[in-house]
């Protein structure tokens, strides 16, 4: 039996002239989380949808557990669970009863699926809100139990459409140690989101989208290796300083990014940058040093252009 959950081979999405998906190829592993990143319009969700089956495949192949969405649509949403980017909740039902309606959409026997709301109230950490009307939780804690619901008929594998977008720190990083959860009981994780911190944390592989092709693909730190530098020096001049001071750099860094507020410089020796600043006198206003990021590579994959 395939390794593989999900196989795409030319995978096209098109709404009447526009293609949103065009012709992508790719593989999700069992028992990993897999992310599609990319700028709004990318494909992401459309993709998503397809899996899902939620949306007709428009030219292509995808099996989704070695079926066909085309035909074995039912077969295959009895093993997947979905958590949407906005929250679905019905706000006037408890959190248990919210729980209860999904698993009967499953025909789950009643029994088992009192069984599985203790379970999933504790994986949530929302025991304690068991009878509380929806419209009562927090925004962390709604996110929690659509994250719960979704798993109420025990998925192969999990779709999550930007799991923690609005959320604050902590109840991200209680939400992403949810996830560590599952994907450590085997569970199956596909991830979009516009967090590259949270891609990183998350994610073993991912795919990076743009205009509805994949620009690149694969573990955070082999595309951090591959499109990036080590480390970047962040430079800020004082006002009118800038324009003479960028000709000067040149040759200090791998490669070199103006942009309207500050001056990137790519490098695999920060030091060695530094020292370079200092000999030739240059003297900005700040200097920052970091590690290359997800972000630095998806920025230089997709561009830096505002897309609505």
């Amino acid at each position: 039996m395939s390794e593989n959950l999900v196989e795409a081979r030319g995978l096209t999405k098109t709404f009447g002239s526009f293609t949103a998906v065009a012709g992508v190829d790719f593989e999700i592993r069992k028992g990993e989380a897999f992310g599609f990143l990319g700028p709004n319009g990318a494909g992401k969700t459309s993709t998503m949808r397809m899996i899902s089956t939620v949306s007709p495949v428009t030219g292509g192949e995808l099996r989704v557990f070695g079926m066909d969405p085309r035909t074995q649509g039912r077969d295959i949403r009895r093993r997947i669970g979905v958590v949407p980017q906005e929250d679905n909740l019905d706000l006037e039902l408890t959190v248990a009863e919210n729980l209860y309606v999904y698993g009967r959409y499953h025909d789950m026997p009643r029994p088992v699926i009192r069984q599985r709301i203790d379970e999933l109230l504790d994986f949530a950490q929302l025991t304690d809100r068991r009878d509380k009307p929806v419209e009562s939780l927090s925004g962390g804690m709604k996110r929690r139990l659509t994250i719960a619901r979704a798993l109420i008929n025990e998925p192969d594998l999990v779709i999550l459409d930007e799991p923690t977008t609005g959320l604050d720190p902590q109840a991200r990083q209680l939400l992403w140690d949810r996830l560590y959860s599952l994907k450590r009981q085997g569970v199956t994780l596909i991830v979009t989101t516009h967090y590259m911190d949270e891609a990183e944390q998350l994610c073993d592989r991912l795919v990076v989208m743009d205009q509805g092709r994949i620009a690149a693909e694969g573990s955070p730190a082999e595309l951090i290796r591959r499109y990036s530098t080590r480390e970047v020096v962040e430079l800020r001049f004082r006002e009118g300083e800038e324009e003479a001071a960028v000709p000067r750099l040149d040759g200090l860094a791998d490669s070199t990014e103006v942009l309207r507020d500050r001056v990137l410089l790519y490098t695999n020796d920060s030091d060695a940058t530094q020292r370079g600043l200092h000999e030739r006198d240059i003297h900005p206003e700040q200097v920052l040093v970091r590690r290359s990021t997800l972000e630095d590579v998806f920025l230089k994959l997709t561009g830096r252009r505002l897309i609505d």
